[in-house]
């Protein structure tokens, strides 16, 4: 048993950031309140724009959460039975989820055995042998199923590789979705130019759940487009489908930001790039200490890479670590909170068995099913804190 830290050090700590803004997201809701305008307007319009700008994207389309942004964006590009769509299976569920809720079928490919992302490579590969092209569509040779969209996800606020994707999305004709949930504000350099995470494809899915590196007080997402066809569509399906007052050009679903939520947001946003800094810095803390200790390589067997160009904003700390469940038991017992994404992959998952996958399918994720454990890591994290952390990580794998 270990002896208890004086130190309680929680996975996030949202307090201590209202702390910082209070005043300022106090004086924003109570605009919206004294407006009683609670469904789009100004506010929502407000954040909308804002987000565009930052993101350097046409349009961005405010909606109730990630989740629904996510499939939304399917909606818009008119996916459902008969469509299939390549993604990891190691992510959240939602990812998946939207794809299946529309009828469509999500066809798996593996994680890069170096990190945590769909790999390139594999999708590169996946295409070549089961991808069959003809007259400007993809079909998946074995099912006949029409691949429709590539849809790569951000994890832990690291880039995937776009250019790679970006490449053989054109080469299939295939749409690109972004899952940038956990990414907002990473970016990557595409031909020479730097772009967002989220506004590199046709649509990017952000979230704003409290946790992410911009978070609301509640539910919230947007969806970004860099085309204004879709983002019409997407205003249309994110109001039951109106075109106009009680008319329903499509069938669409009920899913609008609240204004309160932009409001905070609204606020929030100015100081996203600072915070990424803050994530980037105490990542690199990390890692210095991490290296220091001795235990990579021997105890924890992956350190996240160093961010470049903002390419990684670590919305999570995650490292791979043998006999995970032991540490994180370990670290709760010293009052350090870390926690596990994802301890099963969306390809064994009961709800998918219909999809046919089998253990031993994508090994890479399967892996790192058994390897994850997300650590402390926020803008207000101190060193001492830091240190505690790895102080403790290091005290299990000495025992």
């Amino acid at each position: 048993m270990s002896s208890p830290s004086p130190i309680k050090i929680p996975i996030v700590d949202l307090r201590a950031q209202y702390a910082t803004i209070r005043a300022e997201v106090r004086s924003a809701i109570d605009e919206v309140a004294e407006s009683q305008q609670f469904i789009l307007g100004p506010a929502v319009a407000q954040f909308e724009a804002q987000m565009a700008n930052y993101l350097n994207c046409h349009q961005t389309i405010g909606v109730a959460s990630g989740s629904d942004a996510l499939l939304l964006a399917l909606m818009a590009l008119d996916i459902g039975p008969g469509d299939a769509v390549i993604t990891t299976p190691f992510t959240f569920f939602s990812t998946v989820s939207a794809i299946t809720r529309l009828g469509a079928t999500p066809l798996f490919v593996d994680i890069e055995s170096d990190g945590y992302l769909l790999s390139a490579q594999g999708v590169e590969q996946f295409l070549s042998q089961r991808g069959k092209i003809n007259q400007g569509v993809t079909t998946e040779v074995k099912s006949g199923l029409r691949i429709k969209a590539l849809l790569p996800v951000h994890l832990f606020g690291q880039c995937c590789a776009m250019n790679e994707l970006a490449a053989l999305a054109r080469k299939f004709q295939l749409r690109i979705v972004e899952d940038v949930a956990q990414a907002c504000g990473a970016r990557v350099t595409i031909a020479g130019a730097e772009k967002f995470a989220g506004a590199i494809g046709d649509l990017g899915c952000f979230s704003f759940f409290p946790s992410k590196n911009l978070g609301g007080f509640g539910d919230g997402g947007l969806v970004s487009a860099n085309s204004s066809e879709l983002a019409a569509r997407l205003r249309m399906l994110r109001m039951h489908g109106e075109s106009a007052k009680y008319h329903h050009a499509v069938t669409g679903i009920n899913s609008r930001l609240d204004a309160l939520q932009a409001a905070v947001l609204t606020v929030k946003q100015k100081y996203l790039e600072a915070w990424c800094e803050e994530r980037i810095e105490r990542a690199g803390t990390y890692q210095r200490l991490f290296s220091a200790s001795g235990m990579v390589g021997n105890g924890i067997l992956v350190i996240p890479p160093p961010s470049v160009g903002k390419s990684h904003v670590y919305n999570n700390y995650v490292v791979g670590a043998e006999r995970r469940d032991a540490l994180k038991q370990f670290l709760a017992e010293s009052g350090i909170q870390s926690e596990i994404y994802y301890p099963l992959p969306l390809h064994l998952q009961k709800c998918f068995a219909d999809l046919a996958y089998v253990q031993g399918d994508f090994s890479n994720a399967e892996a790192a099913a058994q390897q994850v454990l997300a650590l402390p890591l926020y803008p207000e994290l101190t060193l001492a804190q830091q240190e505690a952390v790895v102080e403790r990580v290091g005290a299990f794998y000495r025992r």
